[in-house]
């Protein structure tokens, strides 16, 4: 099922002209009291901006309210296309996928691969649920979001950004800027948050962790916290975005 979300009918573009008078472009604020997993004191590293369409949460809290009242998680992919060094997300993927309270397995990802590839997106983020949990990062989360932020191994095929040499076969594209919000629905602090891994710290400690399931991570070397607030990702009240629900 595709459908698409306001303001506009037509898919994966802004209106001309992205920062035109008639846009409105805000910095994601968090409300509730700052916590120290999810904020440090300086960004950890200059990264490009990161523009969502202001109905992003509340359109995936509603296409999750299923799950949710069934305290069953909910996962999608956020795809971008960039332009003059800013991503704009304008395609939320949501995959075949096997939910339990606490975890969300995405299924059959050579679907979201082909959509991304068609469109000549970055997969620049995931968006998932906790339904009766806090707004947080857990371990598994964190495992899992490593793998975006550190490399994506995508099956694109004909990204004009790259030489010719990469068209016939998959390669890899880096992507610090993905990020990963958390929906929680059940939290009174906060509802959503948008989160990244401290570089180095954080990234160190994930590529050094082969744990599997839930488990504690020790605190970075350089004193950050493992992952914190994105202070790079903005609400664009003129971007539109069409969704995928493959379930």
């Amino acid at each position: 099922m595709v459908t698409l979300s306001f303001p506009s009918p037509s898919l994966s573009f802004v209106e001309s002209g992205t920062c035109s008078k008639s846009t409105h472009v805000s910095r994601v604020l968090f409300s509730g009291p700052d916590e120290v997993h999810g904020e440090s004191s300086e960004p950890s590293k200059i990264l490009r901006d990161v523009h969502i369409s202001e109905r992003l949460m509340e359109d995936f809290t509603e296409l999750a309210r299923e799950n949710t009242e069934k305290d069953l998680e909910t996962c999608g992919t956020l795809a971008a296309f960039l332009e003059r060094g800013v991503f704009y997300v304008t395609t939320l993927i949501i995959p075949k996928q096997e939910s339990t309270a606490n975890s969300c397995q995405a299924m059959n990802e050579v679907d979201v691969f082909s959509i991304q590839n068609e469109r000549e997106l970055y997969p620049v983020g995931w968006i998932h649920t906790h339904p009766s949990q806090g707004c947080f990062m857990s371990s598994v989360d964190l495992h899992t979001h490593y793998s975006y932020q550190v490399v994506m191994c995508c099956f694109f095929m004909g990204l004009r950004q790259f030489s010719s040499q990469f068209l016939s076969r998959p390669f890899q594209v880096m992507v610090p800027e993905a990020f990963a919000i958390v929906v929680a629905p059940t939290d009174s602090s906060r509802s959503y948050g948008i989160f990244k891994l401290t570089d180095p710290g954080g990234m160190e400690i994930l590529r050094g962790c082969s744990e599997t399931g839930f488990h504690p991570h020790k605190e970075p070397e350089d004193g950050n916290p493992v992952y914190e607030q994105c202070s790079n990702v903005y609400k664009n009240s003129n971007l539109r975005f069409e969704i995928f629900d493959l379930r």
